[in-house]
């Protein structure tokens, strides 16, 4: 084959990403025209992903015995072969995330995904790139992979595919918003940790995103495990001792007002985690509030814990030299820690009336660890 047409398909690959990212783009590129001559929208490609908002509702979620499969890869004579076929390995900061060309995610056998669920334990995220065949599986498959490491959690008030509730989807078009999104505020960027309101709050997650707009729409993500080492050791031997309410009800709320789909599937929880966790397969010890859940720190007077939790969000907030930014190109699919890591989506693509939509595949894990040993959890 000839370098030009070697050349030529590639740049009509890119074309078909930038067209399945970009419907607007596509409807462009690739109109069908009627007898008319006027375009005619093609069907969206991942329609079967749109956002659905079922009637049913669930029971309060169970305690369960979670069994890190990061641990077991640390028996694996070499716990990062599932990178051996790699082209390219790059540390996007010293202190959180790497970027991997030329791993199938899709191809990865049970050790491979324990080894997986070691390294983004270890860095707290990997992005990888060129995964088409993952994002295309299906819904099914999604399933099958998030439950090599944990228990599927299905979340209580955002849309899913239809018959897949364990699938959560963030969705953004024209006309319509099915986010957790306050509007009234000087910024869209919101640090949280997902779900951290459960009192088995997820693991290791999986995210990407099916559309993206043309620009914008990147995700933020900081180091916890960074962020608490920031801190002066006498400070850090008081958070440990301490402990917070993480709430479900503001977000609850906010649908039963109409917003995100006015679902709320299962009723709103509040549980209490220590400030300060230590994961269960690293040994590492990351700082445990975020902006969006944790409400209240026990045993404090209100003032107290309001100043306390102020500082300690705006030293996440501030801290851009411990964050990394992906910015999303077609087939990019996301791991994260999500006991050590926070994260924002960042909302600067309003103006280009642009899709963006994406699928979160959201095992459990274990209820938390304090950092201090005899911490009790109880309120």
């Amino acid at each position: 084959m000839s370098t030009t047409a070697t050349e030529t398909q590639q740049q009509q690959h890119q074309k078909d990403a930038n067209a399945n990212a970009n419907p607007g783009l596509k409807l462009r590129a690739n109109a069908n025209v009627d007898e008319r001559g006027q375009a005619v929208q093609e069907e969206y490609r991942y329609a079967h992903l749109l956002p659905h908002f079922s009637e049913d509702r669930y029971p309060p979620l169970t305690p369960f015995e979670h069994n890190d499969p990061g641990a077991r890869a640390l028996n694996h004579p070499n716990p990062r072969a599932f990178l051996d076929n790699a082209t390219s390995i790059v540390e996007l900061t010293p202190n959180l995330g790497t970027e991997v060309h030329g791993v199938d995610l899709r191809t990865l056998d049970s050790d491979g995904r324990d080894q997986l669920a070691l390294e983004v334990a270890r860095r707290g995220l990997m992005v990888f790139r060129d995964q088409a065949d993952f994002i295309d599986a299906g819904p099914d498959f999604y399933l099958e992979w998030g439950r090599h490491f944990g228990r599927l959690h299905i979340h209580p008030t955002s849309g899913h595919p239809q018959n897949y509730p364990e699938i959560h989807l963030v969705y953004r078009d024209a006309n319509s918003t099915f986010n957790f999104e306050i509007d009234d505020s000087i910024t869209s960027t919101s640090w949280h940790s997902d779900v951290s309101y459960e009192r088995q709050p997820p693991g290791l997650t999986t995210f990407f995103l099916i559309a993206q707009p043309s620009t914008g729409g990147d995700t933020l993500f900081t180091s916890q495990v960074s962020t608490l080492k920031k801190l002066s050791p006498q400070f850090v031997a008081f958070l440990r001792t301490l402990k917070a309410v993480h709430s479900g009800v503001e977000q609850a709320n906010f649908s039963r007002s109409g917003k995100r789909g006015a679902t709320v599937r299962r009723e709103p929880v509040e549980h209490v985690h220590p400030l300060i966790r230590r994961h269960p397969v690293t040994g590492e010890e990351a700082l445990y509030v975020n902006r969006q859940f944790t409400r209240r720190i026990l045993g404090l007077k209100k003032e107290e814990s309001e100043t306390l939790l102020k500082f300690l969000y705006d030293h996440i907030d501030k801290s851009g030299d411990l964050q990394a930014r992906v910015h999303w190109t077609p087939n990019t699919v996301v791991l994260w820690d999500n006991r050590i890591t926070a994260h924002s989506a960042i909302v600067d693509y309003k103006d280009s009336k642009e899709r963006r939509h994406g699928a979160r595949i959201t095992p459990q894990a274990e209820r938390p660890i304090p950092a201090l040993d005899g911490l009790s959890l109880d309120d």
